[in-house]
């Protein structure tokens, strides 16, 4: 009788493993795969390669041009089939030089950086009071004409979490700032930098002009000469800046994303979409935004190539333009839009090397069973549940916003804002552990993915309505 318990037993735990679309020999598969992708250092190869051969990759340059052959070389030596560029246009920038410093009774300069995309000053600088405001609503709050011939100073701490939450309230003073300031009669602003540490860095960032509004320089202050123009203010509120900066925009440039597959063996017209973005601000070498992603993904597909069989295509979509505002993502979305129903998954590695630690899915509920067995092998590396509202990640939320499915494996992100686009964003702070981490996470999402029963559908939209 104990006998036949068991067997009965063993058979219901055959049909809960197959019955949510997740095979045994896949899940087993998909363990091996970790043990493999833990071991190898191509993913440490790959980023050291990039940063070390291209380094820093400004959007529609000469040296995201250089990425993208480097690109196309590197998925062509490592079998991907398909490894082709869809290029596309975008308006250019140059950073040019930066000077600001404090006038009399403090004489001083102070560390900045220009906002990608904002113009220059004219020729000898601007010279103004500068006027604090704590938040970015206190300036939506002053009114209009307030701070004609005035330099804007917006401060305001961003906010350290393990999931960068503090980044999208900080981000929004770098993105409106310069035309809500220019509504209100501004020559220039300058912005607390959005990160978080307090190494003497400037963190730059791409802005966005209101073409309603006058067109202001633009620039970030270090953590610590934020801090230390605010003292100056408390002392005296008259002080004057001198801003000058020699940043321009150089009119339509070339980019382009850079695309390989691992054609899967039995559906290879269903897409599993793996994404990182080529570009980088020019501070540092990026590294970790985004080098360590093109490395994760990369790494993870061709892993899979060499250690199992994929059902569907694994797709590695490396874009281009990411940093000016998701441009490559949407000429992807254009240049595509008649195969997005052949796109069973999207994900997106931006958001350093930290290691993964939780999973959220932006899928249909029908197939979150699917998606908890895939947790179940991901669990040993310490990925817990997230939760419904996944958009996929940076560039893939286009594409998850347009219909497709997409689950985002989140990594810890403490430090990330420390070094995001800054100086500091080189090599020397990736951590090849978490990376590799990182590469096993991937590799066994993407084969186990590829090979679910029935594939991923995008979530009801009563469930993704008011994201």
């Amino acid at each position: 009788m104990n006998q036949i318990k068991t067997i009965l037993l063993a058979g219901i735990f055959f049909v809960g493993l197959t019955s949510t679309g997740l095979a045994q020999d896949s899940a087993a598969e998909a363990r091996v795969l970790i043990e493999k992708a833990q071991a190898s250092t191509l993913g440490w190869d790959l980023v050291e390669s990039l940063t070390t051969e291209i380094g820093p990759r400004l959007a529609g340059s000469d040296a995201e041009e250089r990425a993208r052959d480097w690109a196309v070389a590197r998925l062509t030596d490592l079998g991907f089939a398909n490894v082709h560029v869809e290029p596309f246009e975008m308006e250019g920038w140059q950073r040019g030089s930066i000077a600001l410093h404090v006038g009399d009774p403090y004489p001083q300069r102070l560390v900045a950086t220009a906002l990608g995309g904002s113009i220059g000053t004219p020729v000898g600088g601007i010279t103004a009071s500068v006027v604090r405001f704590a938040t970015l609503q206190d300036l939506r709050d002053a009114p209009l004409g307030s701070l004609k011939g005035k330099i804007a100073f917006v401060d305001g701490v961003m906010t350290r979490t393990q999931r960068g939450s503090g980044y999208g309230t900080a981000v929004q003073k770098r993105g409106a700032g310069a035309s809500i300031a220019a509504q209100r009669g501004a020559m220039a602003i300058v912005i607390r930098s959005a990160g978080t540490d307090y190494h003497r860095n400037a963190h730059t960032g791409g802005l966005r002009y209101d073409d309603a509004q006058p067109r202001i320089p633009a620039a970030a202050l270090s953590n610590n000469d934020a801090d230390q123009l605010g003292r100056l203010l408390k002392l005296n509120a008259e002080i004057e800046l001198t801003l000058s900066m020699s940043s321009k925009r150089i009119g339509k440039v070339n980019s382009g994303n850079v695309i390989g597959d691992i054609v899967g063996s039995e559906y290879p017209d269903e897409i599993v979409l793996l994404g990182a973005h080529l570009d980088s601000w020019d501070e540092g070498t990026g590294a970790i935004d985004d080098g360590t992603g093109v490395a994760i993904v990369t790494a993870a597909a061709k892993l899979v190539s060499m250690h199992a069989t994929p059902k569907r295509t694994i797709r590695v979509v490396l874009f281009g333009a990411e940093e000016p505002g998701l441009i490559g993502a949407r000429a992807y979305l254009k240049a595509n839009s008649d195969d997005m129903d052949k796109i069973i998954m999207v994900s997106e590695s931006d958001f350093g090397t930290g290691r993964i630690w939780r999973m959220d899915t932006g899928i249909a509920r029908a197939d979150e069973a699917k998606a908890d067995a895939i947790l179940q092998v991901l669990r040993p590396l310490g990925v817990l549940p997230g939760g419904r509202t996944a958009s996929g990640g940076s560039d893939v939320s286009v594409l998850s916003g347009a219909g497709a499915p997409a689950i985002s494996l989140g990594q810890n992100g403490w430090e990330y804002f420390d070094l995001h686009h800054t100086p500091d964003d080189t090599l020397d702070k990736v951590d090849p552990a978490a990376l590799a981490q990182n590469v096993a996470v991937y590799a066994a999402f993407a084969l186990m993915v590829a090979n679910a029963e029935g594939g991923f559908h995008a979530p009801e939209k009563q469930e993704t309505a008011g994201q």
